[in-house]
């Protein structure tokens, strides 16, 4: 294995195991007295569930991570991270992008609030907030990024590679995993609340979901292709503290 390689997949086994760690700390996060009514009794003790959800975690996360690191690899992407990339690229570039996303969020959220009754979107309670943004920041981008994003490159790359058009592939496969990102919010949105099938769900908050989720997802697509799964994650994290720890503190 080239030592390119080695380095890459030691960064992508941290991340993973962060994730896994997060999720087992999840398990003790407190629920929200509006949602007492929602909550079922647990299967098991809680400390048996966090160690459950640790290892499920480090098992699937760790499969489709590296599925997708292959992938992107026989894409000529970069994978986890691009090799002698300056820190600004890898670090604040992200920051700077999240931090705009975030206030985009911020404000579409309160102009679509005003066209439903249901107000504006709940948070996480702080701290477990920081978690919550840190899980799915590595766990979304692994998932619909690193995987889902390479494979349909991947798909799309095989069935049109007469055609020689490969930035209208990746751009393709951007919006393909941007729009499987915004379809993975609903079940949120419906638990949150309190809908039993999507139909039940305003078309407003559908257009939302998909709209503000979808601006995230392609941001964090082109810089994955660019830079790497780190920038995805960063972009991600970034976006989620702006959004959902310091805008839900206020």
């Amino acid at each position: 294995m080239k030592e390119e390689n080695k380095k890459q997949l030691k960064v992508f086994a941290i991340l993973v195991f962060v994730l896994a760690v997060v999720a087992g700390i999840s398990i003790f996060t407190p629920i929200p007295s509006q949602f007492d009514s929602l909550q079922q009794p647990l299967p098991a003790s809680k400390p048996v569930l966090a160690l459950a959800n640790f290892g499920i975690m480090l098992i699937i996360y760790g499969l489709l991570g590296l599925a997708g690191y292959y992938l992107s690899k026989r894409l000529n992407w970069h994978g986890v991270f691009k090799e002698k990339e300056n820190w600004r690229k890898l670090f604040l570039r992200p920051l700077y992008i999240g931090s705009f996303l975030g206030l985009i969020l911020i404000i579409g959220d309160k102009i679509f609030s005003q066209f439903h009754s249901l107000g504006e979107f709940p948070h996480p309670a702080f701290p477990f907030s920081i978690l919550a943004s840190l899980g799915a920041g590595i766990g979304e981008e692994i998932l619909f990024r690193l995987f889902l994003l390479s494979l349909w490159a991947f798909i799309l790359g095989f069935i049109f590679k007469r055609f020689n058009k490969q930035n209208i592939i990746n751009w393709a496969a951007i919006i393909l995993a941007g729009l499987a990102f915004g379809a993975g919010h609903l079940p949120g949105m419906m638990f949150v609340f309190g809908f039993s099938t999507i139909a039940e769900i305003p078309a407003i908050i559908i257009i939302e979901i998909f709209l503000l989720n979808g601006l995230v997802g392609i941001a964090a697509g082109r810089e994955f292709i660019k830079y790497g799964l780190i920038a995805a994650v960063g972009i991600h994290f970034w976006t989620d503290i702006i959004w959902h720890v310091i805008n839900g503190l206020f």
